[in-house]
């Protein structure tokens, strides 16, 4: 098995709903994101996935997200934009991007959410 790791940064603000304390108020954070990727065989040029194309890939979940208030934003409108479902979020967005682009040959193993220097969220299947 081939694994391949990116990282980017995004600048989000986010509230909790049915939280209690100072993270139910208005708030941002310069998050950081890693996906790494996963998968059994490697392309005619010997990689599991260009880290160019990766990146691609990750660029319009970023933009979309980027300086805006994740609650406004679907799925974060009735999903809690907690880091664990931020995590989550980029998992299934570039796990779906994936599929198509190499045939269910490459998938997202696991994508990390830090959301400070010292806090991190992860989520995998």
């Amino acid at each position: 098995m081939y694994e391949v790791t990116v990282e980017a940064g995004f600048s989000s603000g986010h509230y909790l709903r049915n939280y209690k304390g100072k993270c139910e108020n208005p708030h941002g954070h310069n998050y950081k994101v890693q996906v790494t990727l996963a998968g059994a065989a490697l392309d005619e040029a010997g990689l599991l996935l260009d880290f160019k194309l990766l990146k691609h890939v990750l660029r319009p979940v970023i933009e979309r997200i980027d300086h805006q208030m994740l609650n406004e934003l679907e799925p974060f409108t009735v999903l809690n934009p907690s880091a664990e479902n931020i995590a989550k979020y980029f998992y299934d967005q570039t796990n779906e991007e994936l599929a198509g682009m190499t045939h269910g040959r490459v998938r997202v193993k696991d994508c990390t959410i830090w959301e400070t220097d010292t806090t991190t969220a992860t989520y995998y299947e």
